[in-house]
């Protein structure tokens, strides 16, 4: 079995010259970031420029890496900072909902079925993501940022508050309340 290289050197392989080794990175974080950024802006477009500039900045910056922290740690610290900056020219803030439907370019979320499953169970799982969505876009700000960076970022409390700068306990919190107001949403079913 071949083990798979650590972002971090990954990250100094790139730094180097090697191409590929910024492939594989790319390949291993693209799908956690773009979800955590669309899941904060709503829009697909929105998502896909900063997801964009996020990366452009990472190639440029990519001389300057040093390992004062895990990878992942570093690559979402960036997108919370494109975050932050893109709400900032935003005047006045600009409220997004995660309920897509109306708009033909940012279709609403979307369950896979299985083909055996029932056509009524299929359509409950889609009224159940679309839920879970609403019921994350309502949280407070903070919550929010602290659950998407847990779930789409993988990342722990440790590199949730680095990212936040916030304490660890002050992460714990943020999450419990996310959870809890989102069980109750969603009638327990997390």
């Amino acid at each position: 079995m071949v083990e798979s290289a650590a972002d971090e050197d990954l990250m100094l392989r790139y730094a180097q010259g090697d191409a590929a080794a910024f492939d594989e990175l790319y390949a291993r974080h693209r799908g956690g970031v773009f979800r955590y950024l669309l899941r904060h802006l709503g829009s697909r477009a929105q998502a896909e420029e900063l997801f964009q500039d996020l990366w452009m900045n990472l190639i440029g910056a990519r001389e300057r890496y040093r390992v004062e922290a895990k990878f992942t740690t570093w690559l979402y610290t960036m997108a919370h900072n494109r975050l932050i900056d893109f709400y900032r020219r935003q005047r006045p803030l600009e409220v997004v909902s995660l309920d897509a439907g109306d708009d033909e370019d940012d279709p609403p979320p979307q369950v896979a079925a299985s083909p055996a499953s029932e056509p009524h169970r299929a359509v409950e799982a889609r009224q159940q993501a679309a839920r879970l969505l609403r019921l994350v876009d309502a949280l407070p700000a903070a919550q929010r940022e602290a659950f998407l960076l847990q779930q789409e970022g993988d990342l722990s409390v440790e590199q949730i508050a680095e990212i936040t700068g916030v304490d660890r306990e002050t992460v714990k919190s943020r999450l419990r309340y996310a959870m809890d107001k989102l069980r109750r949403g969603m009638g327990e079913l997390l």
